[in-house]
């Protein structure tokens, strides 16, 4: 038996939809005569009766109700599927919400801001900067970007670049001052240059060796939820400061900064993008995935 040709199904949902040939002819553009005889096709190449037909009403048979039950979502799904590719080839485009937490956003995400955009010109990017975990959803956005542990069992995760990897750096006037640390446990005391988040939290400075996890409570003269404050004190040599390894890399290299404690800085998985799991994104979120795929295999090639 031949499978039956996608206009003989929508032809048959139109059918039981109207109940009624003459109107369903005239929904498929078809005449009424040319539109029955699909359905006696149909009928005898599936081996089973679709409709009860009389002069004055149409009438889904058992068998009828079952493949209508099957086909209006299966269809549906095809509609869906067509529609992302036709929009991926026109130019996917509309706008395109994305929260994401500070750190992410200067190290990863802002690289690829202009080129996905100049990609694709007909999408909005609204990018939102929080550090507090929010509900993307809830908050009307299409994906949102943090790190494997604080992500929901539900969600689709495409990872955005890298392992990444703290450091734990100090301007040479404090080295000199306090000497290299040889182990977490020696940062005691010693002053630090802490990272508030925006809800009040600070978190213990976590270090990793050999299976072996040391965290410490940092302590010092100088708090803040900004980057800029917290780097420029740590240059000024207010303390020792635990960073992104990206965030301090140039001063590294300057010599403004030193790294200690390099073999108890493991590299740990970078962010990821996460958005709701269901069948169809939306094409401008499905065009960044896809952008987001493709900027990470080429740096890490």
């Amino acid at each position: 038996m031949s499978p039956p040709d996608l206009r003989d199904l929508q032809a048959f949902i139109a059918v039981a939809r109207h109940r009624n040939f003459r109107r369903a002819a005239a929904e498929q553009q078809v005449s009424a005569s040319s539109l029955s005889q699909r359905l006696r096709d149909l009928e005898e190449r599936l081996g089973a009766r679709l409709l009860h037909r009389t002069t004055r009403s149409v009438s889904l048979t058992e068998a009828g109700e079952r493949l209508l039950d099957r086909t209006i979502p299966a269809l549906a799904e095809v509609t869906e599927a067509l529609d992302e590719l036709r929009g991926l080839r026109e130019g996917a485009a509309g706008r395109l919400r994305i929260n994401a937490p500070p750190p992410a956003i200067d190290s990863v995400l802002a690289p690829m801001i202009a080129p996905f955009l100049k990609r694709y010109p007909n999408i909005e990017l609204e990018l939102v900067a929080e550090a507090v975990r929010v509900d993307i959803v809830a908050g009307g956005f299409d994906a949102g970007v943090r790190y494997e542990e604080h992500l929901a069992q539900d969600m689709i995760a495409v990872p955005l670049g890298p392992p990444q990897c703290y450091s734990l750096v100090a301007a040479p006037p404090v080295i000199e001052t306090y000497g290299v640390p040889k182990e977490p446990a020696n940062l005691v005391g010693l002053p630090c240059v802490v990272h508030r988040f925006d809800n009040g939290n600070v978190l213990p400075w976590e270090f990793e060796k050999n299976g072996r996890t040391v965290r410490i409570a940092p302590t010092g003269q100088f708090r803040s939820n900004n980057l800029a404050a917290l780097l420029q004190a740590t240059l000024d040599g207010l303390g020792f400061f635990l960073s992104f390894e990206d965030w301090v890399r140039a001063d590294i290299e300057a010599g403004r900064l030193v790294p200690v404690l390099k073999d108890w800085c493991e590299e740990f998985p970078g962010p990821l993008l996460y958005y709701p799991s269901r069948r169809q994104p939306p094409p401008a979120l499905r065009a960044f995935v896809d952008f987001v795929r493709e900027w990470r295999a080429s740096r890490i090639s």
